[in-house]
């Protein structure tokens, strides 16, 4: 290797500085004069040249960033004149490395400096290794000229034999930056210089290669795409020639599926899933039955509002005043979906509105006798947060297909009712409405039932699946409202999933608000007649609430006001009767006939069904609400020798087994009672419950039979305006009992005004109307003695009444 301190005379040249650019031994470069340094520098080497044999030589120094570089080049200035583009210019040879040292003074305006040349001779003759790094150089030099196209400079390069000059030569790559040039510049030893160069066009090549590898896949895959746009193009060119053939018309760009599948706003999966079946329909002929099933299926996905929702309205008092203006009562309802909203409201001001994919759906069961607003209900909360409405009617479906759909493979294969639901909804997140959930029935085909605790369970219902779509559907945004009648007729898994609000009908007073605020409204509508046409004065409606129907609900109210406008109506277009007119309650039987619920306190003494010994009043729960139950009693004759306990009326296991308990505990207990219990021993007891066509069980009848049995035995009547409900144990203890508040609702109708109910009952009283507490004397007991003493009235004259005897 040569020695960098070879001897070399010193040499003092004006500096030339060379902007981010770098200029080698061996290159031939244009300067522009026009730049003052350049112009300054060439005119300085001039003017020294004058006096000393030879070219003007200047020394070519890389400036980075303003930093001028520790090694420059010696250059010759090989001639001045005019660029290309007219501008006054120099050619300069660069001749050698200079490695710079003081600044010094010399003629014109250019920076002088004093600098060494360095030695850059290589050995003779090369080494093995040296010749191998040579040929490597070559090789990869003129494997990068080919690319180019520069076949005149690859003969050149191979020419060309000395180490130092092989390796400057790499200074005219466009690809090296000025730092690797610069690099190069201060690389000294020839042979490293070499190593260097060979290095940067080896990695130059290699990234050329794997540009030239990604450009040509992208290229294929836009052939690919051209390929194919110009086949689909031709397939669609040729499907119009067969339909104009045919005679069929052209057909419109909805059809192309592909099209609107990207157009659409879809979920990732849904997207993949469809452009899946879009490539089968491609792949299909037209007379392959599998293409309709997948436009049919497509038809659906692209129908579903897949991004579609309603903002709820978080306007919690606007939407309890919008409850309050639809419905009349029904408080508990109303509180849960204002407790909904308010913390839907909460959520979303924390950034909580969905947490682990769920959002904060509401699954709640409307649970109530018929007519008391469950249905209408639905479509108020929809009103009342700013939601669409669906009603889903679940009445006799026993198909589970029904709910999740049928297979794609079935013919004639639809999604179920639930994503039928959500796509007429229109959003994501509606109020959906499933209509008697406890009527769903199950056969053969399934069971829907259990099709419905993935849809009610906000737990999983975010990731829902109908078979017919198989792709999965978001449920947890979506309020569902469940109805029902009869809460044992829920299966009890699906009940866990839900919520449960009891509906468990209206008082007196608040059926008089819901017939003058919305029934009598609509139903002058529907007859025809204006509202100061017709007048229903308040006592009027009371009348038809009280005596007219008796019921939980207000549809026989409804009806009952429906026949009144319209003989109203009819009286008026038959000349017999003068608008505007107001009805009393005085017109009420002149115009629908006479009352049909006559409370039992009104009814003449003599006519009542408690006037004789035996008799008691009873209270029960229906599929209609709360319900009066009278239990009648009475002694075989003891010449027919009949003995034992007979029971009628359609009663279950449960009411028979309280009425043997009822019937051993008063022959266990009749003496302390004071009770002639010898007639048990001797003779047949009888217990019938009237309306026999009606199916009955349950325990809370026990102390109402335990009554009626005393009251035969004492000869004492049973108070008219007492009804009773309780279990009882062979201890005389009684227990309690469930739908109290049906109850009380229903003896406050019949009538009653004193109620006996189980002690254990009593935190029950607290859902039970201020309005019918306030009219009702309630006597919440422990034992069967403290009923006997407030039901039975005092003997009379202190003689016993005649006994009554079965036939």
């Amino acid at each position: 290797m040569a020695a960098e301190s070879a001897a070399f005379t010193p040499l003092t040249l004006p500096v030339l500085p060379l902007d981010d650019e770098v200029v080698l031994p061996g290159m031939v470069v244009p300067l522009d004069l026009s730049d003052a340094e350049v112009r300054a520098a060439v005119e300085a080497a001039q003017a020294a040249a004058r006096s000393e044999p030879g070219k003007p030589r200047v020394l070519l120094v890389p400036r980075i960033d303003g930093t001028h570089a520790a090694t420059g080049v010696l250059g010759t200035v090989e001639q001045v004149g005019r660029l290309a583009d007219g501008d006054p210019g120099a050619l300069i040879r660069g001749r050698g490395r200079v490695r710079i040292g003081a600044g010094t003074t010399g003629p014109g305006a250019a920076l002088w400096v004093e600098g060494t040349r360095v030695d850059e001779t290589a050995p003779e003759p090369l080494p093995g290794q040296v010749a191998e790094l040579v040929k490597e150089y070559k090789a990869l030099a003129t494997a990068w000229l080919r690319k180019r196209g520069a076949w005149q400079v690859v003969d050149r390069v191979q020419a060309i034999d000395d180490v130092s000059a092989l390796a400057d030569n790499s200074g005219y790559s466009p690809f090296l930056t000025t730092e690797q040039k610069v690099e190069l510049l201060e690389t000294t030893d020839p042979v490293a210089r070499l190593k260097l160069a060979t290095q940067q066009l080896r990695d130059h090549l290699a990234e050329q290669d794997v540009a030239e590898t990604i450009a040509k896949d992208v290229q294929e895959g836009v052939d690919k795409q051209q390929r194919e746009f110009l086949l689909r193009r031709q397939l669609e060119a040729v499907r119009k020639e067969l339909r104009e053939i045919n005679g069929e018309q052209d057909g419109e760009e909805s059809d192309d599926y592909r099209a609107r599948v990207e157009a659409a706003d879809l979920p990732e999966k849904v997207r993949e899933a469809a452009l899946k079946e879009v490539d089968k329909l491609e792949r299909s002929s037209d007379q392959s039955p599998e293409g309709s099933w997948i436009r049919t299926w497509l038809d659906t996905v692209l129908e579903m509002p897949w991004s579609e929702r309603t903002e709820d309205a978080y306007d919690i008092q606007g939407a309890q005043a919008v409850l309050d203006a639809e419905h009349a009562g029904l408080e508990d309802v109303k509180e849960r979906i204002t407790e909904y909203l308010a913390v839907r409201k909460r959520r979303g001001d924390r950034g909580l509105g969905v947490v682990g994919g769920r959002r904060g759906g509401a699954v709640l069961a409307l649970v109530g006798p018929p007519g008391v607003g469950k249905t209408s209900l639905g479509e108020s909360v929809a009103h009342a947060m700013g939601r669409k409405f669906v009603r889903v009617a679940l009445g006799g479906v026993r198909d589970e297909a029904e709910i999740r759909g049928h297979r794609r493979t079935y013919v004639g294969a639809l999604p179920g009712r639930i994503v039928r639901a959500i796509k007429e909804a229109g959003s994501m997140n509606p109020v959906v409405l499933l209509d008697e959930i406890d009527k769903v029935g199950s056969d053969f085909r399934g069971d829907p039932a259990a099709a419905l605790l993935e849809v009610l369970d906000p737990a999983q219902n975010h990731t829902f699946r109908d078979h017919y779509l198989e792709v999965e559907l978001d449920l947890s945004d979506v309020v569902f409202l469940a109805t029902a009648n009869v809460l044992e007729a829920i299966p009890e898994a699906l009940l866990d999933r839900m919520e449960l609000v009891r509906l468990d009908g209206y008082t007196e007073d608040e059926k008089v608000v819901i017939a003058r605020d919305h029934l009598l409204p609509r139903q002058l509508e529907r007859a025809g007649l204006d509202a100061d046409e017709v007048t229903v004065d308040e006592g009027a409606l009371r009348k038809l609430a009280g005596e007219y129907t008796r019921e939980a609900g207000v549809r026989t109210l409804e009806r009952s006001i429906a026949r009144l406008l319209r003989k109203v109506a009819a009286q008026h277009e038959l000349g017999e009767r003068e608008l505007p007119f107001t009805v009393t309650e005085s017109d009420l039987r002149g115009l629908i006939g006479r009352p049909h619920h006559v409370p039992e306190s009104a009814q003449d003494p003599a006519e009542r069904r408690t006037a004789v010994p035996g008799v008691a009043t009873g209270l029960a729960v229906t599929g209609a609400g709360g319900d009066v139950l009278y239990v009648e009693a009475s002694l075989a004759d003891p010449e027919t020798g009949a003995a034992g306990l007979t029971l009628t009326g359609q009663l279950g296991d449960v009411m028979k087994e309280s009425a043997q308990i009822a019937l051993s505990f008063l022959r266990s207990h009749g003496a302390e009672l004071e009770l002639p219990v010898g007639d048990l021993k001797d003779r047949g007891a009888h217990i019938h419950f009237p309306a026999g066509a009606v199916p009955k069980d349950g325990p809370s009848a026990g102390v109402t039979m335990t009554t009626a049995l005393a009251s035969l035995l004492s000869g004492r009547l049973v108070r008219t305006d007492v009804a009773m409900t309780g279990e009882v144990s062979l201890t005389g203890r009684v227990l309690p009992i469930g739908g109290l508040k049906q109850k009380l609702l229903a003896a406050h109708r019949a009538g009653v005004t004193t109620v006996i109910i189980p002690k254990r009952n009593e935190p029950d009283l607290d859902d039970v109307p201020a309005e019918v507490l306030d009219k009702l004397d309630v006597h919440a007991v422990t034992d069967v003695r403290q009923v006997l003493e407030l039901a039975l009235a005092p003997a009379t004259n202190g003689a016993e009444r005649e006994v009554p005897v079965a036939a």
